[in-house]
């Protein structure tokens, strides 16, 4: 048999190729069945620092950075006045748009949470604020920043809005000191008040809103969650004043607190050549529950003609039916031109300020300063702290004859 194998005989044949014209590779692009597409919107920078346009409009230092919130038109009308004094931490709120428009401010700085009011009715008001707490809770935090260390809350003790609203707003106040860590707890106590109550004119209902919502405010100031504390009588300021109009009485009304309030706040940070009254001291008065504010000035420099003008600056207070003399703590700034005070006796002077320990009792503590200025003239401005509210607070707030003297 031959060894030759069979195929040796045959020739392979290439099997044929089929022409396949060649495609371009295209590439595919990754794909995810959950993507959606989203059109160019512009989006907020949520990283913004608030503080770097939060800057107070002073043309000098103050002791402490305050921020000011208005509730309901009364407050609101508080807060403005402090906006004008040139603190810029400022913001109202209101449940009707057409107590808010009136209001001198950004609009940036007011916010809207309802649509028609609250009708002196304080549970309408109180359910806004209550549904609207988170809203609160931002637009404070925007207008605030984090640079700050003490919070007033103002309002008009006798309105639904304000008087509805208030103790939310407080509430608000305490949550957000505690996430920045400038509170630890409520008791801590950097959230303060202004309650306005309302002239006599102004009706049952409002009276006895402006009972209600100071017990409540009250309540708080004893249990050391909100101080100062501070309760404007404007039937009394009436009466001071007698003579305003009807468009300069709520000026004058809001800026006898405001003024005052400010005037120790930077009073503080001032040096004098005689005796210097300092942030430590007006931190004892903050802190220090129920205050009241006054001044007047000194035309007899006599020992007992200061003396009789201190005691007539605290019958002239602006504060509702609370006896001066259950204070503990107090402040007497003396500001004067030069001339004068090169030639008044400090024994006279010295003299004014034990009038305030006499008052007060041998427990207090009186906190004193003596400034010049260029304004001829002697003024003194005092401030009490740690007063006692009595039960019978608004047994003379319903009486008819309702006279300061």
């Amino acid at each position: 048999m031959s060894d030759t194998n069979i195929t040796d005989y045959y020739p392979e044949t290439p099997e044929p190729k089929s022409e396949v014209p060649e495609v371009p590779e295209v590439p595919v692009p990754e794909t995810d069945d959950f993507s959606v597409d989203l059109p160019d919107i512009p989006l907020p920078d949520m990283e913004e620092d608030f503080d770097a346009a939060i800057k107070d409009a002073f043309t000098q230092d103050v002791g402490f950075n305050f921020c000011i919130v208005g509730v309901g038109q009364g407050g609101s009308r508080l807060a403005e006045t402090f906006w004008n004094l040139g603190y810029r931490r400022v913001g109202v709120i209101n449940t009707a748009i057409q107590d808010l428009t009136p209001i001198k401010l950004p609009d940036e700085n007011k916010l809207l949470i309802g649509n028609s009011g609250a009708g002196k009715n304080t549970e309408v008001a109180e359910e806004v604020f209550k549904v609207k707490y988170e809203d609160i809770l931002d637009f404070l935090k925007r207008i605030f920043g984090t640079k700050y260390e003490r919070v007033l809350v103002c309002a008009g003790a006798g309105g639904g809005t304000g008087a509805g609203g208030i103790a939310t707003v407080l509430e608000v106040c305490h949550d957000l000191n505690q996430s920045l860590g400038i509170e630890a707890k409520d008791t801590d106590a950097k959230v303060g008040g202004i309650l306005a109550l309302p002239t006599r004119g102004e009706g049952i209902r409002v009276q006895n809103n402006a009972k209600k919502t100071v017990s409540k405010l009250v309540g708080l100031s004893q249990a050391g969650v909100i101080s100062p504390l501070i309760i404007l009588d404007n039937e009394k300021i009436k009466q001071l004043y007698p003579k305003l109009s009807v468009n300069q009485f709520w000026g004058t009304a809001n800026n006898s607190i405001c003024s005052l309030f400010h005037l120790f706040n930077t009073i503080c940070e001032k040096q004098s050549a005689y005796t210097t009254f300092d942030k430590a001291d007006l931190e004892t008065i903050f802190a220090s529950g129920i205050i009241t504010f006054g001044a007047t000035p000194i035309k007899d420099t006599t020992a007992t003609g200061i003396s009789y003008a201190i005691r007539d600056n605290l019958r002239k207070n602006i504060l509702a039916g609370v006896d001066v003399s259950t204070g503990n703590i107090a402040a007497c700034v003396i500001i004067g031109d030069k001339e004068s005070l090169d030639n008044i006796p400090q024994d006279n002077l010295e003299h004014g300020f034990e009038q305030l320990s006499r008052i007060m009792g041998k427990s207090s503590t009186v906190h004193r300063g003596i400034y010049s200025h260029k304004k001829p003239g002697l003024v003194a401005y005092t401030s009490i702290g740690g007063l006692t509210a009595p039960d019978n607070l608004f047994d003379y707030f319903f009486k008819v004859d309702r006279v300061y003297k």
